[in-house]
């Protein structure tokens, strides 16, 4: 063979390669993040905030064309229905894990994300949820994290708040025995009584209650000058319809998820005055709010509800996370989320702390008024 045959195999050869390298750039990667919350059912708007949030995340971040390890790589969702129901959780979360996520949003509730987590911390998947039960993030697991703010800074800030700035004297607290109601109770009753509080009653009732009356009846026999109900608004609603009616005279309360267009429309005139604490700052104050409102009608034809913020910012923090660990693979990304610090649309400096729970602790009290949550105060600190 002369040097010019020679020449050319060379140059076949290194076109070969050169077009293999560009072929194998152009083939790009697929990184699927699953995402578990209810879909379905009586709290389907809260999982459909979470999942258009996350939705809008992806979409963005696929935009700006990331890379890892030397290849294009695309995001993509699945997310399944777990109907806020711990069993049927469970099976979402196994085959999330079957089908190859390598990162998880969710799941949505306490009582849901808490069994699911056991699943994800075996198959080493990071999750972030929107859980704020203290014990999702307190079962010794690496790959838990909170994107919100938890009941322990939730209840805790609402129980002081109402007896040192409210003034409340005789407090009744109405729990529905989930792991969210229950958590947030526990955690306002003790901080009721750490100021100072006195607690005259503390009722239960279930997330699938619907007749509240009996126990109004008993409540207002011991007169409470305020009442905090810690559940969905599927339930607050209707208890604060027929408190009124039953002529009950206490302040009302609730926690971040009777902060709905749905409790107003279901609870009526009886709905103004009352008041309820969300974890974050309003929307209008977030750092990224107003941005992220313009860009979430933009896309979705609508205004966001309370949780969109939040797990737009815990996907872009998952996804970060991988392409600053360049490799999607959980175990060589974690130590990148855990160590998390960024500018997201919630925070100037999204963090976590050891735990995984969120390093700021803000929490918002609305009052309802005319027909429309107006902010009151925002309470705690960084």
């Amino acid at each position: 063979m002369d040097v010019r045959v020679k020449t050319i195999a060379a140059a076949s050869a290194l076109l070969v390669l050169s077009l293999g390298s560009s072929a194998h750039a152009a083939e790009g990667k697929t990184v699927k993040i699953g995402l578990g919350a209810p879909l379905s059912g009586p709290q389907a708007r809260y999982g459909k905030d979470f999942e258009t949030g996350a939705q809008l995340a992806i979409a963005e971040f696929n935009a700006t064309n990331p890379e890892i390890e030397g290849r294009k790589v695309t995001f993509v969702l699945e997310a399944l229905d777990d109907q806020a129901d711990p069993k049927t959780g469970v099976i979402v979360a196994q085959k999330l894990v079957d089908d190859g996520v390598e990162g998880m949003l969710g799941d949505f509730n306490s009582g849901v994300a808490i069994p699911a987590s056991a699943i994800f911390s075996r198959a080493s998947i990071p999750q972030i949820s929107t859980a704020t039960a203290p014990a999702y993030t307190r079962q010794g697991f690496k790959t838990t994290f909170r994107i919100m703010t938890s009941d322990v800074q939730l209840g805790s800030v609402m129980g002081n708040y109402v007896v040192r700035t409210l003034h409340a004297k005789r407090i009744a607290i109405i729990d529905d025995r989930t792991a969210y109601g229950e958590g947030l109770a526990e955690q306002f009753e003790t901080a009721v009584k750490a100021a100072g509080g006195n607690i005259v009653d503390h009722e239960f009732t279930s997330d699938q209650a619907v007749d509240f009356r009996a126990i109004l009846t008993s409540l207002k026999g011991r007169q409470p000058d305020f009442i905090y109900y810690a559940g969905t608004d599927a339930q607050s609603a209707p208890l604060a319809k027929q408190a009124r009616q039953l002529g009950v005279q206490a302040q009302l309360a609730s926690g971040d998820m009777s902060k709905t267009d749905g409790f107003i429309k279901i609870a009526g005139p009886a709905a103004n005055g009352v008041i309820v604490s969300v974890g974050g700052l309003p929307t209008e104050k977030m750092p990224g709010g107003t941005a992220f409102v313009r860009s979430y009608k933009a896309r979705f034809g609508t205004d966001p509800d309370t949780i969109a913020p939040f797990s737009y910012d815990a996907t872009m923090a998952m996804m970060h996370a991988m392409v600053n660990a360049n490799s999607s693979k959980p175990a060589t990304y974690l130590p990148f989320l855990q160590n998390t610090d960024m500018k997201g649309v919630t925070s100037d400096h999204l963090a976590f702390d050891k735990n995984g729970d969120r390093r700021d602790a803000f929490v918002t009290v609305y009052r309802c008024e005319n027909g429309k949550w107006t902010p009151l105060t925002v309470l705690g600190e960084k």
